[in-house]
């Protein structure tokens, strides 16, 4: 038996923390002396702590380690924790290089190597189109991109059933959801001169825009977070303030494209401080 500053100098961790193992029940002492309070470890138990230990300098939830620890097959819990783990790590990755590429590109500007992106300021038509709604979790391309292809999928999937076909351009709006940190995503085709209801969808008139702050982005999605950043930071600059949902107009778009292609034009509604 150890005692339990033996078991964390074994394990390399604090007692302190072998106590937090103890109060959630990851790793019991093998017996407490009822007069003293003393913790004690038994031999067998060395194998759990030194699994604790590799599973979070991984980066792995104690209650992760929890479940491989009393997994009756051990192996296969591992296995399974370490492959989501993996997972995990690979998109912390890709996220970190998207990360480090908008540092470059934003460096790049300030030395005044890249030009700022031109914004314009017009006024937009009004425009009615079929539309659908759903939820992300919040701002930035990281919580709304994966809320699109699902309505995309479910809008044209309602357009057809409707007898229609989805006509381009495509308008996607956002706005805010009141006592939440949700953001609303409309997804959208611009309907038919003579707009055909249908289960599925909304017909929606979009307003007409006095004065719209407007920025041509080309390239994929992921990296269209730069453009609105662009777009606000000028916007800001030039005195004027946003007055309304922003929207995107995907003038060139679509499946027979790579997203290097895609030409979107980004639209704030804005009027002067």
């Amino acid at each position: 038996m150890y005692t339990i500053g033996e078991f964390a100098a074994i394990g390399r961790v604090s007692v302190r923390m072998l106590r937090h193992y103890d109060a959630i029940g990851i790793l019991p002492p093998a017996d407490v002396d009822e007069r003293t309070g003393y913790r004690y470890y038994a031999d067998a138990q060395l194998a759990d702590l030194l699994r604790l230990v590799e599973l979070r300098d991984l980066g792995c939830g104690l209650d992760e380690i929890g479940a491989v620890l009393s997994a009756a097959d051990r192996s296969s819990a591992m296995r399974e924790v370490l492959v989501r783990r993996r997972a995990q790590i690979e998109t912390s990755i890709a996220d970190d290089r998207d990360r480090l590429a908008r540092i470059d590109e934003r460096l790049h500007i300030l030395e005044g190597a890249t030009p700022m992106s031109t914004v314009e300021y017009r006024p937009i038509g009004a425009v009615t189109v079929y539309a659908v709604e759903g939820r992300a979790p919040g701002m930035g391309p990281e919580n709304v991109s994966p809320a699109i292809d699902p309505l995309i999928e479910r809008l044209t999937g309602a357009i057809g059933a409707a007898g229609r076909e989805p006509r381009e351009p495509g308008v996607f709006w956002y706005e805010a959801v009141p006592d939440s940190e949700e953001l609303a995503v409309h997804v959208s085709f611009t309907a038919d001169p003579e707009p055909v209801p249908g289960e599925g969808y909304d017909v929606v008139d979009l307003p007409p825009i006095a004065t719209a702050a407007v920025l041509t982005h080309r390239g994929d999605m992921p990296s269209i977070g730069r453009s609105w950043m662009a777009l606000m930071d000028q916007v800001v600059a030039d005195g004027y303030r946003i007055t309304g949902p922003t929207r995107e107009v995907y003038l060139e778009a679509g499946p027979e494209l790579s997203q290097d292609q895609w030409v979107t034009e980004l639209i704030a509604p804005v009027a002067r401080d």
